[in-house]
This record gives structure tokens, C-alpha cells and sequence, in this order.
């Protein structure tokens, strides 16, 4: 009776086990390919001295993977819901491992950066597989600050940001095989230690009737828009940010590098504490608390201040607040959206978070051909998080749990292995 007792427990602790085991190695390949999506932006100065782009040619060759790696979210994540992130992650893994190597013949040619860009894109596709995998293996009290962990994967960019330059003065190729290698180690293990969740639903509808579904549903464009603010500012000043250091501030590639990971690194660390916060009050108010921060930042650093110590400040400060608005918009994700359509769900939203990250390079590149000035730039910046803090004070508080049926045709359990 008493050994009974004792081992009672033992299913749920070998359950927890697994999914802290799962947690590591999404978290852990989410950064790989986030590193890899991002390795034109901390050379593209140098890719335009090489080629002698314009600002704007430069601004679009660092644009395109990020373009192309949101909208492969959207497969991506139905894909997810289908076959499971065990199949899925290593395979994305291992096959961004082409487009990182066709850099290296590439480099010479701004048709052939573009067109590699375009493949690159797929590294910036595995959110949308992390996501529900995280999403299934965790409690709903547990699940914001998983997913806020999770997320911390995108900390690839400041990993790119400060290393990929450094790396580069070795030897220019040397970034792209140690990218490469990673990643080929990465979907090795990824294909062992990577299981999707016993209880998973495998949906038995085509891809574009989930995609349907998804779209359907109002609260997935709601979320779409607060990410495009959030998470697409922390892409847009990623990829963006040691340009802008580098012509405004005058910084070399090397300084603006460092400062631009340490941009990033804020928004790693604070999307945890986004999650946690959510797992606490509504992710809605965190949501705007957020936003509001961010946009009160952004109109001090469309006053153009000096970089020390007002700018930086206002950098690290709009950083906090748009890494907190990304960790609670998927707390809100988790919290509204049925377990079978969070890969499609969260698939959309990623896209559009992308796409947020897609519009401000360009935007802020043709803005500083036109006035020599990234003011406008900032300042439209704050007006978006602003409505989006508005917006999600306003109407996301009175969303409600729902229950976690799906909708349209019904479920399969998965195939027996």
C-alpha cells in the first residue's frame, strides 16, 4: 500500500521531465535558426561597401529572409499541428543549413544575396513549430512563463549581432560553417530528443481548412496586430539597429554590433518576464504596460539624443517594453486558443509579427535617404504602440478562456507508433 503510494507520483514526474526536456531543445533550436535567419544583418554593412548599395538595397537585403521567414510560419505552424514538432524541427533545421552555406558563394553578387536571403527565410519559420510543442507540454499556470522561456530563442539575433562580425575578422567564411556545423549537430539530437505530447490531436482536415479556421477567428487578427508591435520592433530594431548606430551615431560595425546585442538581449530576457507576469494578471494589462512604455521611449529617441547616456536608456527602456509585450501576447495565445489550432493560430500571428519586422527597416532606410533624419521613423513607432496599448487595455481584457475543443471537422488521435 505505502510502495503504491510512493510511486503514484512517478508519471507525472517522468511527464514534467519531458516537458522541461522538450522546453531546452525548442529554446535551443529556436535560437540555432534564429541566429542563422539573421546572419545577413551584422554583415550588411560590409555586403554594401562589397556590392556599393544604395541605403535602400542594403536595408531590402537585410528585409527579404525576414519577410520570407514570417510568412513560412504560417505553413509551418498547420504543418506543426499535423505531423508534430518532433518531425518538424529537426527537419527545418537541417535544411536551413543549405541557404546558410550558399552564403558563402553568394557574397559576391546582390541577385544571389537576395535569392539566398529569400531561402534563409526558412530558419525564422521554427517559432511557429516551438510554440505549440511548448504550448501542449505545459499547465495553463505554468504555460505563460514556458512560452515566455521559450522565446528567449530569440536571442539568436544578439548572438548574431555580437558574434558574427567578431568571427567574420578570422576569416569572412568562418561564420557560415560554424552556423552550419551547429545546426547539422542541432537536427541530429533534435531528431532523438524532441517528442511531441502523448495526448496530442492530429487534426484530419486539409492544411487550408485549418488555415480557414484560424483566419476566422477574430481574436486571431487582434493578436496578429498587438505582435506585429511588439515582436516586429523587437525584429525591425534587430536587424536594423547597427545600421542605424552606424550612420547616425557613427559607431564602427564592431561597436554597433555589441550595442545592438545588447539591444536584443533586454528583449530575451525581459519576454520571460513577460509570460510570468501573465501568468499572474490578465496578459492584456501586461500587454499595454508594455506598449506604453515603448511608445513613451520611442518619442524620446525621435528627439535624436545623444547615444550617453539618454539614448541608450531610451533603446534599452522601448527594448523592455516590446520584449514584455511579446512574452504576454502568447501568454494570450495560450489562453483563447483551442490546443489543436494553436500551431495554425500561432503560425498567422508569427507571420504578422514578421511582417512588423519587415515594413520599419525599409521604412526607416528610404525615411533617411529622403530627410537624413530617423525621427518620423520613431515617432510612428510610438504611435503604433500606443494604439496598440489602447487597444489592448480597451477590448483584450474582456476576452474570455475558451475551451479547448477545436472547431470545423473533427479530431484524430494520433497513429499508433
Amino acid at each position: 500500500m505505502d510502495t503504491t503510494a510512493k510511486q503514484a507520483p512517478a508519471p507525472d514526474r517522468r511527464q514534467s521531465a519531458a516537458a522541461y526536456r522538450n522546453l531546452i531543445m525548442a529554446t535551443i533550436g529556436f535560437t540555432l535558426t534564429f541566429w542563422a535567419w539573421n546572419l545577413i544583418s551584422p554583415l550588411s554593412g560590409e555586403f554594401k561597401e562589397r556590392l556599393g548599395l544604395s541605403s535602400f538595397q542594403q536595408s531590402l537585403l537585410v528585409a527579404v529572409p525576414v519577410l520570407v521567414g514570417s510568412l513560412g510560419r504560417i505553413p509551418a505552424g498547420a504543418l506543426t499541428d499535423k505531423y508534430g514538432a518532433k518531425l518538424m524541427f529537426p527537419a527545418v533545421s537541417a535544411l536551413t543549413i543549405v541557404p546558410v552555406l550558399l552564403l558563402i558563394p553568394a557574397k559576391d553578387s546582390f541577385g544571389a544575396m537576395l535569392a539566398v536571403g529569400f531561402l534563409l527565410g526558412l530558419g525564422g519559420t521554427t517559432f511557429a513549430i516551438g510554440i505549440p510543442l511548448v504550448n501542449s507540454w505545459f499547465p495553463p499556470s505554468k504555460r505563460g512563463l514556458a512560452l515566455g522561456v521559450f522565446g528567449m530563442g530569440m536571442g539568436g539575433v544578439a548572438l548574431s549581432g555580437y558574434f558574427t562580425p567578431r568571427i567574420a575578422e578570422h576569416s569572412e567564411n568562418l561564420p557560415f560553417w560554424i552556423v552550419a556545423g551547429a545546426l547539422l549537430v542541432y537536427s541530429l539530437l533534435a531528431a532523438v530528443l524532441i517528442t511531441d505530447h502523448p495526448g496530442r490531436r492530429v487534426p484530419a482536415d486539409s492544411l487550408a481548412h485549418r488555415l480557414g479556421e484560424a483566419g476566422r477567428l477574430r481574436v486571431t487578427w487582434e493578436l496578429s496586430a498587438l505582435y506585429a508591435i511588439g515582436f516586429g520592433g523587437i525584429v525591425a530594431f534587430g536587424v536594423y539597429l547597427p545600421t542605424y548606430l552606424k550612420t547616425w551615431y557613427e559607431m564602427s560595425p564592431t561597436e554597433a554590433g555589441t550595442k545592438a546585442a545588447g539591444f536584443a538581449l533586454v528583449t530575451v530576457v525581459f519576454r520571460p518576464i513577460g509570460g510570468w507576469l501573465s501568468d499572474r494578471i490578465h496578459p492584456a494589462m501586461v500587454t499595454a504596460g508594455a506598449l506604453l512604455l515603448a511608445a513613451l521611449m520611442a518619442i524620446v529617441q525621435a528627439f535624436e539624443p545623444p547615444l550617453d547616456p539618454l539614448g541608450t536608456i531610451a533603446l534599452l527602456c522601448m527594448a523592455a517594453g516590446l520584449g514584455t509585450a511579446s512574452g504576454s501576447v502568447f501568454a494570450l495565445v495560450s489562453q483563447v486558443t483551442p490546443q489543436a489550432q494553436v500551431g495554425s493560430v500561432t503560425g498567422i500571428v508569427g507571420a504578422m509579427g514578421g511582417l512588423g519586422g519587415f515594413v520599419p527597416p525599409l521604412v526607416m532606410g528610404a525615411i533617411y535617404s529622403a530627410k537624413e533624419s530617423y525621427a518620423i521613423g520613431f515617432m510612428l513607432l510610438s504611435d503604433l504602440a500606443l494604439a496598440g496599448a489602447v487597444y489592448a487595455y480597451g477590448r483584450m481584457r474582456t476576452v474570455r478562456r475558451r475551451a479547448d475543443t477545436g472547431t470545423g471537422r473533427p479530431l484524430r488521435p494520433p497513429p499508433e507508433s
